[in-house]
């Protein structure tokens, strides 16, 4: 599409700490670079209805600290067939844009995949998600946000915990991966942590929670991903337990979408300021349909492709670790 004049960027998705902080790094690249910035407002959907805004350096100050998008998100169905792609591109073009920056999940990229191959749009990813599962990156935006809010509610937990004697089940995000609820599990002194890579089973959590009774115990806290497959959902986990462990009165704590929310942290805002540079640069540079991350603490860029169908693995070590841990 020649020389890279006019960029467009969106959130799409689940909200997560640090894509404000990753609006504001596209923005000002390119201000850097003298390219024009068009912020799409509610993702996808934005573009099939044309909200477009002019965006500069000054437009973008005082949101590095915020939560959420100034953007905001949609889930488009529209977006998914091919009626309202064209739609999209319709604008796309008459907004004069020549390269289009999405910040999201796998859902997020496969919507920027097809929009490429249908239409030729140069496209790059930024992984946008609480759940750090999409591959070719070690941390995803509002990852570490998620885990800090995360322990900080174990925390507080574990003082009512241990002040009744009680046994406390605290559902965290993962319907799929249980990266935040091991690594929570983890640094908030968990006795068990269930995820979804990991099946414990029913009774093998009750004779887990027998033992750590049996060595002094006074109160137990359990990390469960919500993905996790030892029961229906968190409340039968709870109920079952409790019908075959007499000693703990059982409480359930969902967490929920307070997850999402919250100031990122430095973690964050820096993941967002070094991926957005990426992206800018990597279209300024003619690349296209990849996605940018961080290995090693170095930016790569992987194929939109691999980065949906493949994820990141559970370290096995930090399994070990979390066994040891729960003595």
């Amino acid at each position: 599409m020649g020389k890279i004049k006019k960029i467009g960027v969106l959130t799409s998705g689940g909200d997560a700490p640090g894509m404000n902080a990753a609006i504001r790094s596209v923005v000002r690249t390119c201000s850097y670079y003298n390219v024009e910035c068009i912020g799409v407002y509610q993702g996808y959907q934005g573009l099939i209805e044309g909200q477009f805004e002019k965006l500069n350096a000054r437009s973008v100050s005082n949101i590095i600290s915020r939560g959420g998008t100034i953007l905001k998100s949609a889930r488009s169905l529209e977006f998914k067939t091919i009626e309202g792609r064209k739609k999209a591109f319709d604008n796309f073009k008459e907004e004069g844009l020549d390269g289009l920056i999405v910040v999201g999940g796998d859902g997020s990229f496969t919507g920027a995949m097809l929009f490429q191959k249908e239409h030729g749009v140069p496209v790059i990813g930024i992984p946008g998600t609480i759940d750090n599962d999409i591959f070719g990156s070690d941390l995803t935006l509002g990852y570490d946000t998620a885990m800090n809010t995360v322990v900080d509610a174990i925390d507080k937990i574990r003082d009512t915990a241990s002040s009744h004697n009680r046994l406390f089940f605290i559902e965290v995000m993962g319907r799929d991966a249980g990266f935040i609820a091991l690594n929570t599990g983890i640094a908030g002194g968990a006795e068990e942590i269930l995820i979804p890579e990991e099946n414990l089973g029913l009774d093998r959590l009750v004779e887990s929670l027998k033992v750590s009774s049996r060595s002094g115990k006074s109160s137990s806290i359990v990390v469960v991903a919500e993905g996790e497959k030892s029961g229906k959902n968190v409340f039968e986990l709870a109920e079952y337990v409790e019908d075959n462990f007499e000693e703990y009165e059982v409480k359930v704590s969902v967490l929920g979408h307070m997850q999402r929310g919250g100031s990122p942290t430095v973690v964050d805002r820096v993941l967002a300021s070094r991926l957005g540079v990426a992206a800018v640069e990597g279209l300024l540079d003619g690349q296209s349909n990849v996605m940018v991350g961080v290995i090693n603490n170095k930016v790569k860029r992987t194929p939109l492709e691999r980065a949906i169908k493949e994820h990141n693995e559970i370290d096995s070590e930090l399994l070990r670790v979390a066994d040891i841990m729960s003595v």
